[in-house]
């Protein structure tokens, strides 16, 4: 039997960022692993192997729309599926095996297997049960499901984004259930590779919880590039046939029954903790009503010594969430002070233009009784953004009408899920629109349109 200072079951972001902190804060430390690779979803079926994708189907766009814009002559590029997963696999690979590295550079062990939580201070891998004086839940999530639909990644035919990720062919349509990130995001990368896309949203706006303006800016472009939308739609089911898959659905609007037919239905309508097996409810661990575990200000649940993380406990479902908390619960566990600003966490869709935010919409700021000034500067103005061919979009961003605090910042168009992370940086140390607009940014580059939003909030932007 094995003792531990620390076993953290889940390599995935969360699980494998508070692994390292703790071994460098000097514990010894475990990990618990079923997957043959470690990173969990986001490296292995998610994040990573999607933002291949993602770039290959981009740089495929670019070829065909910009490249003899450019003066770039030459034969039509075609796809290759086979040799595009075998990159998406290289892609993956390379960084699941960089964290086996990793781990054996901070001497973690790595336990292989499923775990389950026997007591406090006792983790059973397969017949062996290992002592530990702290344990930490880190094990993420997996799709949401949908009444009334079947997902069967190994037909190819109605699937989650993990079968998305792995179709055997690229098919000529496709039904994608959800417009949020993940729906949004495989559903671009198959409109580029010449699929032909519907996207159903049981809400009357993609991307719940996003900017207005943001929003209907973000649909129209997704338009132009050939995605079809159907909003305000309530799926009933979907039905497999010969030749792919019926999906069957009601407009709220009127309550008339309508259908869609495809060669591939991707289910995107979110996900959900990953807690079964575990033996949450046998130990005393408290759920939440939505299935996440419960847990304080410190990350511990309602059983001292039992920790929770990332996609498990409650909160964003973002990897870098998850790495925050797990630096922050390592350091705990370490008798230090962890700490998590849930107020500046960004979120990035890696579409093209790539869509970030951080901090309170408008809409959100004007609810709280803020009074605000929101500054706007458009793509269409930047200098940068011409010139690759990707003036599209803008970015806005609100600040405190009185202190002139930045309160948050919603970006539509190149670079922004990299442009985001300025504005962060600023919202961390308590800086204002004008701390912004103040501070000297290289020409030509996308991120001086950033600064013209601040500029805009103050006496005006300059180049609109």
């Amino acid at each position: 039997m094995s003792t531990y200072d620390l076993i953290v079951i889940g390599a995935g972001p969360g699980g494998y960022v508070c692994a390292i902190r703790a071994a460098q804060l000097g514990l010894k430390v475990a990990c618990v692993e079923g997957r043959e690779t470690l990173g969990g979803t986001c490296l292995n079926v998610g994040c990573i192997p999607s933002k291949a994708l993602l770039h290959a189907s981009h740089m495929l766009h670019e070829t065909h729309e910009n490249f003899e814009k450019m003066g770039l002559m030459g034969a039509h590029v075609e796809v290759d599926w086979t040799k595009m997963l075998g990159y998406k696999a290289e892609t993956v690979g390379g960084n699941t095996k960089g964290i086996e590295f990793l781990f054996k550079k901070n001497k973690i062990d790595w336990l292989k297997g499923w775990a389950v939580i026997e007591a406090a201070g006792k983790v059973k891998v397969g017949e062996t049960t290992h002592e530990t004086k702290n344990i930490v839940i880190a094990s993420g999530s997996v799709p949401s499901t949908l009444k009334g639909v079947t997902v069967d990644n190994d037909a190819g035919i109605v699937v989650d984004s993990t079968g998305a990720l792995a179709l055997p062919k690229i098919p000529k349509s496709m039904v994608v259930i959800g417009a949020g990130v993940i729906g949004l995001e495989l559903g671009s990368v198959y409109a580029r590779l010449g699929a032909e896309v519907t996207v159903v949203e049981y809400l009357d706006a993609i991307t719940p919880g996003m900017d207005g303006e943001v929003q209907k800016q973000f649909q129209k472009i997704l338009t132009k590039q050939g995605l079809k939308f159907v909003l305000g739609a309530a799926v009933s089911g979907v039905e497999t046939t010969d030749g792919g898959a019926k999906v069957s659905y009601t407009l709220r609007k009127d309550n008339s029954e309508q259908m869609l037919e495809a060669e591939v239905v991707l289910v995107a309508t979110g996900r959900r903790p990953y807690v079964e097996g575990l033996g949450l409810d046998k130990i005393g661990v408290a759920l939440t009503d939505r299935g996440y575990v419960k847990v304080d200000g410190h990350w511990a649940t309602s059983v001292p010594g039992i920790y929770a993380i990332g996609d498990a406990a409650p909160g964003p479902m973002l990897a870098h969430k998850a790495e925050d908390e797990g630096m922050a619960v390592a350091e705990v566990i370490a008798g230090k002070h962890g700490h998590v600003n849930y107020d500046v966490i960004p979120g990035v869709i890696y579409t093209m233009p790539e869509v970030a935010a951080v901090g309170l919409t408008e809409d959100a700021a004007k609810a709280d009784g803020r009074k605000i000034k929101v500054g706007k500067f458009p793509f269409m103005g930047n200098a940068r953004a011409k010139a690759v061919m990707q003036a599209e979009g803008f970015v806005k961003l609100i600040a405190d009408a009185e202190t002139d605090r930045i309160l948050g910042c919603h970006i539509i168009g190149p670079n922004a899920g990299e442009m985001i992370h300025e504005v962060c940086v600023a919202m961390e140390f308590g800086a204002s629109a004008e701390d912004l607009a103040l501070t000297c940014h290289a020409h030509p580059t996308t991120s001086e349109a950033v600064r013209e939003a601040a500029l805009a909030c103050g006496d005006g932007a300059i180049h609109v």
